[in-house]
């Protein structure tokens, strides 16, 4: 019998849709969900998020695909920024700590994660880090990941959203 993996993906959402959306196109978040579950049997997908009124149609349609939504309040100096990065670390040392996962993924191409990277590597927690593209990955998520690294250049047929036609 094989037994099933119950791991975790802590996503960077702001760093994902800017990453993919970079290479030019858009990340279906529906498609991604399945991916995740299928490929890395991941059971909770946490998305970390800067928090605004007007997508709030988004933030359902993502809970409605089963992501777990993380807010952060934004600030707003001419662009919003949320940066959840300290929200990100703080929820996947509590789960680690909490031993409510096997192996955790983190989605992200920032090298403030780095630390939260080294120590789930060295203690054989860490499934992978997916980063959205190889030029904007940091050298420091490169050098701890290893061999745990990969990248979204060749998922674009397989997960880029493509809008329904009104024909």
């Amino acid at each position: 019998m094989i037994l099933k993996e119950n791991n975790y993906a802590f996503i960077d959402g702001q760093n994902l849709n800017l990453g993919v959306r970079s290479m030019g196109w858009i990340l279906d978040m529906k498609k991604f969900k399945i991916y995740l579950k299928e490929k890395y049997g991941i059971t909770k997908a946490y998305i970390f998020i800067g928090f605004v009124a007007e997508n709030q149609r988004m933030y359902n349609a993502f809970q409605e695909y089963g992501y777990t939504l993380v807010f952060k309040p934004i600030i707003d100096n001419n662009e919003p920024k949320g940066n959840v990065d300290a929200d990100l670390v703080l929820r996947a040392m509590i789960d680690f700590h909490e031993n409510k996962f096997d192996k955790a993924m983190v989605v992200t191409s920032d090298g403030d994660f780095y630390s939260l990277v080294d120590y789930f590597y060295s203690r054989d927690k860490l499934k992978i880090v997916m980063s959205p593209y190889f030029k904007t990955c940091s050298s420091l998520l490169k050098k701890t990941a290893k061999e745990k690294l990969m990248f979204f250049d060749n998922l674009r047929g397989r997960l880029e959203y493509k809008r329904k036609s009104t024909a």
